[in-house]
Order: structure tokens, then sequence, then C-alpha cells
């Protein structure tokens, strides 16, 4: 069947038999065609004096949609802080969730098989198993690591002649059919320059290439449709990433440009201005729904506001800062001036004490350490800071960095600070060893036995030689450090603070920047400076294996809590194998 003669036919399957005229106003085919191809559809027996027939049906059963996939597992970091709450595809926009429109707009257009791929938040969403029939959920269990050609490679057994949908598009009008002739992806023309991906039509505006950025022409927006030809050359491309990692971190769109030449023809379908909408930010969505001006509905909102005294409309400008090993945090705008906002990550709560936290950051404040700290909520933890422009965190190649790091921790360390709790790494370590091995399921690590009896060995060793505890921050890798071009060095997040022995500081650094014990030494010395001796030689490397085993812990239970560790967790691990290792040999600790 020719694309006209689908148009036509469809056609008539939606309105009915019209006269010529009526059926190529409704087509935008010439009476011409229409009357001519209108004959040759009766003598086929495709269409008869009702409309079109059984015989007709059958015809277009091959261009029928099977399903929609609504690709909903991110968690939309450009929409901070209405993202951190909740997923961006149930925000309600003109007082319905963004999946719900879709979902029904897609049952409008005559499929009630919906898959919807969930990660971030996934539990929010499964409510809609029951108010729509015939949803499906996939679960994208790496959705942090792993962009959307994961979600599709979980789906691939529905992608037949499919929509392919985002959670987060707002669609004015109903773009779904029922019937679809070919392969698309939608788009709208522009006349300016942006930074939005651009289709590059041939004569036939099929896609020829797909450019980033441009001026003029085509840009996507919303949805794509796969046919069932195009679903199967997708699913191959879509394995062979599952079994190479090369498009873990794009979007399938990233496939779609590097083989357009080797896929399926697929069109450009150009909506109408405005009719396909995308939101960027909260800034975004204020502009196209006033009921979020003056409240977004958002506890975070509401902190900042409150914190500030301030109305909502006059915090803007959110930008997501990546995301930490433990939280989230994002910048805003308020009155000309940026601040940082920090969002507790999920699971905190059973390992860190907002209420210590937040008195060692008015201690660290008080001696102008961490000078960024404004307040914290010592209930929820969430906190307000102030930013610093043209900052960057240390190089742990470089040992002047070093030496700016280590003059702060010596001072740091001398003051006359103290506070009621304690941190010990080695208890600490054994208390989240427990919960692992009885609420979230044990330990896959063969060899976490013979490693903790060797930290454990160091940890004996220099136990009673003389450090005394102090004030410390117990969690110093590079990235708590900023350092300015007017020489401040601060140093911030002071989750884990408390009395602890300054070994903790030490190592922590050491850890994360993974030195070999030469390097380590030299820091160690400059550290001492003429205090320097072999005992404290020791017992710093020896907190090296103990504080680099206590991290390695830690990130277990972070990674069983959901969170994504990535290779902190093995460079740990590494760093506390090999310095207990080292030691236990070198002094035949027993």
């Amino acid at each position: 069947m020719t694309e006209n003669e689908f148009n036509l036919l469809y056609t008539i399957k939606k309105y009915g038999l019209q006269s010529c005229r009526r059926l190529s106003e409704l087509s935008g085919l010439s009476t011409g065609y229409v009357s001519q191809t209108r004959r040759a559809f009766q003598h086929k027996a495709w269409i008869d004096a009702e409309g079109i027939s059984a015989a007709g049906l059958a015809a277009l059963q091959p261009y029928r949609l099977d399903n929609a996939v609504i690709m909903a597992a991110g968690m939309s970091p450009r929409f901070v802080p209405i993202s951190l709450e909740k997923p961006m595809g149930l925000t309600v926009i003109k007082n319905q969730p963004l999946i719900e429109r879709q979902i029904e707009q897609l049952q409008e257009a005559g499929t009630s098989n919906i898959i919807l791929v969930l990660g971030y938040k996934k539990e929010a969403f499964f409510y809609l198993e029951n108010k729509y029939e015939g949803i499906q959920i996939v679960i994208n269990s790496d959705f942090k690591v792993k962009h959307n050609c994961n979600s599709l490679y979980l789906a691939q057994k529905f992608l037949k002649n499919t929509y392919i949908c985002s959670s987060d598009n707002y669609f004015e009008e109903n773009p779904f059919e029922e019937y679809v002739y070919k392969s698309f992806y939608a788009s709208v023309r522009v006349a300016e320059k942006t930074h939005e991906w651009y289709l590059i039509p041939d004569a036939k505006m099929n896609i020829s290439r797909v450019e980033k950025s441009g001026d003029e022409g085509y840009i996507m927006l919303g949805h794509a449709y796969w046919d069932r030809e195009f679903s199967a050359a997708m699913v191959v491309f879509l394995n062979e990433n599952h079994e190479t990692g090369s498009y873990d971190r794009s979007v399938w769109e990233q496939i779609l440009a590097d083989k357009v030449r080797e896929l399926p023809e697929m069109e450009i379908k150009v909506y109408p201005a405005g009719s396909i909408i995308e939101f960027d930010s909260l800034d975004d969505l204020r502009k196209f729904d006033h009921y979020y001006v003056n409240d977004t509905h958002s506890r975070i909102m509401k902190n900042i506001a409150r914190l500030f005294d301030c109305k909502e409309q006059e915090i803007s400008q959110f930008e997501m800062i990546k995301e930490g090993l433990t939280n989230t945090s994002f910048v805003f705008e308020l009155r000309g001036k940026k601040y940082v906002y920090r969002h507790p990550g999920d699971g905190t709560e059973a390992i860190i004490s907002r209420p210590h936290e937040k008195k060692a950051l008015e201690l660290a404040k008080l001696i102008n350490v961490d000078p960024s700290y404004i307040y914290m909520d010592d209930t929820e933890g969430w906190k307000v800071s102030s930013y610093f422009e043209g900052i960057r965190t240390p190089s742990y190649d470089s040992f002047e960095d070093s030496k700016r790091i280590l003059a702060v921790l010596r001072s740091l360390h001398q003051q006359n600070l103290s506070v009621d709790w304690e941190f010990h790494p080695w208890e600490e370590a054994a208390r989240t060893e427990k919960i692992l091995r009885t609420e979230k399921g044990g330990i896959a690590d063969r060899e976490f036995d013979q490693l903790k009896a060797n930290v454990h060995k160091c940890y004996l060793a220099c136990q009673g030689d003389g450090v005394a505890m102090r004030f410390c921050h117990c969690d110093t890798y590079g990235p708590n450090w900023m350092l300015t071009d007017k020489g401040d060095t601060i140093l911030i997040d002071w989750e884990y603070a408390g009395n602890a022995d300054p070994g903790c500081d030490i190592g922590t650094y050491v850890m994360d920047a993974m030195w070999d014990v030469p390097e380590t030494e030299r820091f160690i010395a400059e550290y001492c400076q003429e205090e320097y001796n072999d005992t404290l030689n020791f017992h710093y490397l020896a907190y090296t294996a103990l504080i680099s085993y206590y991290w390695y812990v830690w990130a277990l239970y972070r990674e069983a809590c959901g969170a994504v560790m990535g290779a902190s967790l093995y460079n740990w691990h590494v760093m506390a194998k090999k310095y207990s290792k080292y030691l236990v040999e070198k002094y035949e600790l027993t």
C-alpha cells in the first residue's frame, strides 16, 4: 500500500465515507486522486456504502498500533527541586499528572497496552496499574548509570508497532493515531539557533542525518514511532550495546544519529509550534502553568522561602550539581545571589546524625574552616550554603595542593574544640556490617573476612601510641575541598565529623588519592612536620587501611540501599587491602 493510499483509507476509517471534496480536505490529497483511488478501493472491496469494510481493515492491519513504551526511569535533574521529591512524570500540569495525560491520550488512540519503564522512585507509579487497564511495568534498576538505551533494551520484547514516549512531555492535542504508515520522529521547525538535536531531511522528509545544535531547521521534540521493521533493526543495536556498553550513557537518539544509514527509513513528522511542550526547568513550568508561580507544592521550595522570608516566585535559576555519594545538591538564585541547597540521600538517616552534623557545621564556621554554611535543619537533614564562584577541587598530583589541605587539617586538629560524640571507624564499620548481614542480604565479597582480619590487626597495633583524639572532619576526600584563586581553602560537608583520631582525616584523603605508600609517607611527613617519627608514620598508614575499610563497608551499605557507588567501592576495597596487607607483612602483625 502506498502512503497516499494509506492516508485515504485511514481517513475513511476515521470519518466514514464522505464526499470526494470532504475526503480531500480531511486527508490533504487532491480531489482527483481521492475520486480515482476511492473507485480502486471499491474494486478491492476495501470500502462499501457504509465506509471501510472488513477487507479494508485487514489491509490496514499491518499499520495498526500494537503498544506504547513510556520511559519514566530517570530523575530529570534539570527539573530540580521538584524532581528531588517526585518523578517528573507525576508533575501535575493543569490539574493532571503528565503521565496520566499521556496514558489517556494513547488509550483514546486505540491502545491500552502501555509499558512503563520505571527506575527513580518507581513505587510512586505503581498505582497506575490499578487505575488503567493494560499497564505493564518494566524496572530499569541501572537508571543512575545507564540512560534510556537500557530502558528500551529491557522493554525490547514489546517493541513492534510502538510509540516511544517520554513521561515528561505535554501534548496540547492528542498526537497519537491508531494506525501509522511508517516510523517517524516528532519535530517542530525553529528559526533560531538552539542546542537541540536537529533532524536533517532528505528530499522525501526522511531523516538523512542528525546533528547536535544548529540554526533554522527541524528539532527533535516529543515522541517517536517505530514500525515493526524499525523496531527489529533497533533491537539489534540495543543488544549490541548491552554487550559493549557503548551507549550506556546515551539516549537512544544517539544510536539513530550514528546508525541512520543502517536503519530503515524514519520520517520527520512536523507538528505545529506549541503543540508539544517539553519542560526544561521549573522556570519553564511557571511560564506555562501559572498555578506554580506562587506555590510549587514543593517542600524544598517552602524550606527555602521560609528560611529567607521570601516568596517562592523570587527563587529561580535552578541548576543541578553533580550528585554526591551521600546527598544531592542544586544551585538556586535569590535576590541576585547564588546559594546551594543540599538534599539528603535515601537511607542516610540510618548512618548519619543530623543534629551532630549541624553542631559540627557551626563549629567549622566559627573557626572559618567552612564559611559557606548558612543553615541546616537537623530533623530533615536539608542544608543551605553560600555559593562560591571560581573554585576548584585539589589535584592529587599536586603537592602544593596537598600542602594547602594539610595546613587546614593541622589548624583544625590543633583547635581547642570538642563535641560530645565520637567517631570510631572500626566500631562504625562493625555496626554497618551487622546491618548488611541482618537486614540487607549479606556480603558477597569472598575476601571480606580476610580483609577485616588484616585491618583489625592494623587497628590494634596503633592503639595506645599517644595520638590523641581531636575534632575531625572524617570525610576529607577531594570533592569536599574548595580551593579559590584567592588562596582560600574551604572544607565542606561535615556529616561524619566528630571527636576522632586525626588519622581519619589523613587516611580519607590518601584513600581517594589512591597513592602508593611512598607518596603517602611524604604526605604524612608534611602533616607532622618536626614531630614526624616512625610511630606516627605507622599510625597514619594504619589509619589509611582502617578508614578505607570503613568507607568500603559504608559503600556496600549504600549500594544495598539502591545507591550506585561506581568505581569508588572498588577503589576503597583496593586501598584497604593494599595498606593492611603491606603493614601486616612488613611489621609481621599478629
